[in-house]
């Protein structure tokens, strides 16, 4: 019977530990409800797997994921909720943090809390690792005093922004990963294989078939040029990170590119706009004034387009205009979005129409990922099929002839 050692907390706000065997977790959950305990995290002692509520980073450099805010925030919304004051709740997760960053912030914020400050200041005062989304939800539970409401929020929105994002990055992963095969396999022909075949070819003399001859050409200059190549697409890619990360305008032009293509651009622009109207209903449902939820919004959706929008649009709500006036002005949201933001105006229940727009958009994207990977792999193995059939061709070619080159 396995053994588990555990975490609970009582309805006073304590935190006890223990230890036992229980046939499984559920029993393990059930025995501790019995005695009025929550359970916060548990081992299995056997299996040396950690259960619960455990922050799990997976990211070799450190980053902190969509995922693991959403866990940081479920975590933390369960321990306030329960009882459990801020600091000792900061401790406890960083306790179990398997990320060192954020196991040291979370510390320093701690400490900070149990000098005297709010919990939004000590966040402030660490803004390079806390996304400003969070600190400005903490802000406005701690003035309400719903500050695990508003932490449940921020999980459930950190939850759909990696839906969102997870849906993207597979609808470029597969064909990414074809591409790169592919280049190895035709690499490996050109190096390895087309200068075999053109050592015979050169035995048996005369004149080789156009498509052989610019093939055996090609291998050549692969073989020949190979590091300058390497050297040059090496370049080619620290210049264009190091750009896109430091140039504001040529990030914009690659945006106004990916917006611009056929398929992967509609992927792009409706996420982007599950992005937005997610981060609005969020933050405004919290409590967040409007003009603050856009420019928060602004910076989340992830296309540099579709940010001056919203930013533009904020400064029409500044003005006095109405939200969907200020959406339609931009000529950059769907009439839908446009429409469904004026009915939430004039009904007030624009936050639950924001997340209704963010569903929308989301199973959109859901549903324009899977046509287009059902799409990309005939086309991709049309192409690859092509190419080497061609190589295949041109090699073979010179021996349907080699009657008249051993003649020569």
């Amino acid at each position: 019977m396995p053994k588990y050692k555990y975490k609970a907390i009582t309805p006073d706000g304590r935190i006890v530990e223990g230890e036992g065997e229980f046939p499984s977790l559920m029993s393990l959950v059930d025995y501790l409800n019995k005695e009025n305990l929550t359970l916060i995290t548990s081992t299995e002692i056997d299996e040396k797997k950690e259960r619960g509520l455990r922050i799990e980073i997976p990211t070799p450099f450190g980053g902190i994921s969509d995922r693991d805010w959403s866990l940081l925030c479920r975590q933390l919304s369960v321990l306030v909720g329960a009882g459990v004051g801020v600091v000792e709740a900061l401790e406890l997760l960083a306790e179990q943090a398997t990320n060192r960053k954020l196991q040291k912030t979370l510390l320093e914020v701690a400490k900070l809390v149990e000098q005297g400050s709010s919990l939004t200041v000590a966040l402030r005062k660490h803004s390079k690792v806390f996304p400003e989304f969070i600190i400005n939800l903490v802000e406005v539970g701690e003035e309400t005093g719903e500050l695990d409401l508003v932490l449940r929020r921020a999980a459930e929105y950190y939850e759909k922004l990696a839906f969102i994002k997870g849906k993207v990055k597979s609808a470029s992963f597969y064909p990414t990963f074809v591409l790169i095969i592919a280049t190895i396999i035709v690499g490996g022909i050109l190096t390895f294989i087309v200068p075999q075949f053109e050592s015979i070819y050169k035995s048996f003399g005369g004149e080789l078939p156009l498509p052989t001859q610019i093939l055996i050409n090609i291998s050549n200059f692969l073989r020949n040029n190979f590091l300058m190549l390497l050297g040059t697409f090496l370049i080619f890619a620290i210049v264009f990170i190091y750009l896109y990360r430091t140039n504001y305008s040529f990030r914009e032009v690659i945006h106004k590119a990916l917006l611009r293509l056929p398929k992967f651009g509609e992927i792009f622009e409706k996420s982007a706009m599950a992005r937005f109207a997610r981060t609005m209903a969020t933050l405004f449902s919290s409590g967040v004034p409007i003009e603050r939820s856009l420019e928060i919004s602004a910076k989340v959706v992830g296309m540099i387009p579709i940010e001056k929008a919203i930013n533009q649009a904020k400064k029409d709500v500044l003005e006095g205009k109405t939200l969907w006036i200020a959406l339609e002005r931009t000529k950059m949201f769907p009439k839908m979005v446009v429409a469904m933001v004026k009915v939430g105006e004039e009904s007030g229940q624009i936050d639950e129409m924001l997340n209704s727009i963010a569903n929308f958009f989301e199973e959109e994207v859901d549903r324009l990922i899977e046509g287009l990977i059902s799409l990309i792999e005939p086309m991709l193995i049309v192409v690859l099929g092509g190419i080497i059939g061609l190589i295949l061709v041109a090699l073979y070619l010179p021996i349907f002839k080699i009657g008249e080159l051993l003649m020569r």
